[in-house]
């Protein structure tokens, strides 16, 4: 029996081609135990293979069925052969951080099969600091970002001597809810319970109130205001057709850094982030002589989840898909990084503004309006004469303290994702304890030179810390 498939899910098969893999991934960069060598943590993950024990998110296989007419679905009565998710490697010691970005940017590339649940592993070894790396690959048709990092801290312990603890893949065990007393008296509308009946008729006027609210949006976006659509983006050679080979690099710096310029500007990490992105695009746009005179759009991804407080279980279950959109200017017109800054600021609280009066439905209907252009290009296959965002940039919240898998303390964790035709570049950063760090993931030959971006990041980073006075 297949369990349906959302939409949202579905759409990342459907629009899957060769030169275009849709899958995320996470490279973490662990310092081992006191005292623990290399060959020790290897055998910690050859001892959680063998136990053969799989959690029910990483058994998902996707099919299509008669019965579910030819729609997707997932399978989970099959068994997993860990070997073939579970991998190893070695890089030749001592390697260096570059030696690691190009293992991984290959690896990225790489499709998974579609006869298997749609996730890998690889444990990397090698590295001249003593430190080793995960990188794990999942399907984006299985997971979200939020959602994937709420599975990591759930394999992961803010208490460092903890010993025992499962792998990634391996079942977590979690805290039953009990479930909640019948209420006499508390029939509604037509016999419907209360909460069914209130349900039933919000869902009935948020419907009704969809088609003002995609008009609202249309309205935004012609003039040229910040929300879920856009329509000005300029091209530049960031929205090409891709080809199959990826460019991974990462960067990270304390996050105390990003705090004190958001603090002294008035504006958010988020914002700086931002920010940071945009001065780099510009210079790195502007080294190639390739800047446009309009502003660069970003498509910047909205978590539709409530927030996981710390410590608790995350339901692998309930591991799909659940985001929105904003789209912002990035002021990449705007030379002065302090006055640029300002304008992020300002767009993103529009942005925040239009959506924060909406609810789930009406955002998901506003946020499919304005990826239309990239939805289309994925699925046809070729750029059609709407110009979608120019790059995506987007923020995943991490850990406000340290993490330890076995005794071993998570350093970093650089996020991997998903360039498509259209938009070569993607930009994803998260934080860890006191680090955040950039996951910039590219098509090679549509984003030559990647790595030197990294190195615009900082640069922009010091020009914020000026202008904010620090």
């Amino acid at each position: 029996m297949l369990i349906p498939m959302s939409p949202t899910d579905s759409m990342f098969l459907l629009a899957e081609s060769e030169n275009c893999q849709m899958q995320v991934g996470g490279l973490a960069l662990f310092s081992p135990p006191e005292g623990a060598r290399a060959a020790d943590v290897r055998q910690m993950f050859t001892t959680a293979v063998a136990r053969d024990s799989v959690a029910g998110m990483w058994r998902k296989r996707a099919r299509r069925s008669l019965t579910s007419l030819g729609q997707w679905g997932w399978d989970t009565s099959s068994d997993v052969d860990l070997n073939r998710h579970v991998h190893y490697s070695a890089l030749p010691s001592p390697a260096g951080m570059a030696d690691l970005w190009t293992l991984v940017s290959w690896l990225h590339a790489t499709p998974l099969s579609r006869e298997l649940p749609l996730w890998e592993l690889h444990l990397i070894e090698g590295l001249a600091d003593g430190r080793y790396a995960v990188y794990i690959k999942v399907h984006h048709a299985l997971t979200d970002g939020v959602s994937a990092m709420g599975m990591l801290r759930a394999a992961l312990s803010s208490d460092p001597s903890r010993r025992g603890q499962p792998a990634l893949w391996e079942p977590v065990e979690a805290v039953p809810e009990p479930a909640p007393a019948p209420r006499m008296g508390s029939l509604g509308l037509f016999g419907l319970p209360r909460r069914a009946a209130a349900t039933a008729w919000g869902a009935a006027r948020e419907t009704a109130e969809l088609a003002p609210a995609l008009a609202g949006v249309l309205v935004q976006a012609l003039c040229h205001h910040s929300g879920t659509l856009s329509l000005f983006a300029p091209h530049t050679m960031l929205n090409v057709p891709i080809r199959r080979a990826r460019s991974f690099t990462g960067c990270s710096w304390p996050l105390e850094r990003l705090r004190l310029v958001a603090e002294h500007s008035d504006t958010t990490v988020n914002d700086v982030v931002l920010a940071m992105c945009a001065g780099a695009l510009r210079s790195y746009l502007d080294s190639r002589e390739a800047l446009p005179l309009s502003p660069l759009v970003a498509m910047v991804p909205v978590s539709l989840r409530g927030r996981v407080p710390e410590g608790s279980r995350v339901d692998t279950a309930d591991s799909g898909n659940r985001i929105g959109s904003l789209m912002c200017d990035l002021a990449t017109n705007v030379a002065d990084p302090g006055k640029r800054l300002a304008a992020v600021h300002t767009g993103m609280r529009e942005g925040k503004a239009a959506l924060g009066t909406r609810s789930q439905l009406q955002i998901l209907a506003m946020s499919a309006l304005g990826i239309a252009p990239l939805g289309l290009g994925m699925l046809l296959g070729h750029i059609g004469p709407l110009r979608p965002p120019n790059v995506m940039i987007s923020n995943v919240s991490g850990s406000p303290v340290p993490l330890y898998w076995n005794g071993a303390r998570l350093d970093a964790l650089y996020p991997l994702s998903i360039p498509v035709d259209g938009q070569a570049l993607n930009i994803t950063c998260t934080s860890t304890d006191d680090t955040i760090a950039f996951g910039l993931t590219g098509c090679r030959h549509a984003v030559p030179g990647l790595n030197a971006v990294a190195g615009l990041l900082d640069d922009e980073l010091r020009l914020l810390e000026h202008a904010a006075g620090l």
